[in-house]
């Protein structure tokens, strides 16, 4: 059941979404949005910055480093992500007696947990 949700809630290869899903797309303010763009766009950055440092034979603890800042930028957004998820999406499904939203956001946890 767990993964007929996921699937539910995925758009496919045309870009279609099942007639039953609970979200396909998140209206989201233009500061939400550029907020978020502006992230992505520095974690972006940073990525090509390790590529770079590959390319030039970098020390590999060096390279490290940088990956792990790179992961914990992305951690970063996605709690930013997430809490916003829980205050808008979920909580409004809530009060409206969608009680599946509950199962999504739960099999979203257990995946970003892994």
């Amino acid at each position: 059941m767990e993964e007929k949700i996921f699937k539910e809630n995925t758009a496919d290869a045309e870009g279609k979404v099942c007639p039953h899903c609970l979200h396909s797309t998140k209206e989201r303010s233009e500061k939400e949005k550029r907020s978020m763009i502006n992230r992505l766009s520095r974690i972006e950055g940073q990525v090509r910055g390790i590529r770079k440092m590959v390319e030039n034979n970098a020390y590999c603890p060096e390279i490290l480093i940088q990956v792990s800042a790179v992961n914990a930028a992305l951690n970063s957004f996605n709690k930013v992500l997430l809490a916003e998820h829980i205050r808008s999406c979920v909580a409004e499904d809530i009060r409206e007696g969608k009680e599946e939203t509950i199962d999504e956001l739960v099999l979203v946890l257990q995946k970003l947990m892994k």
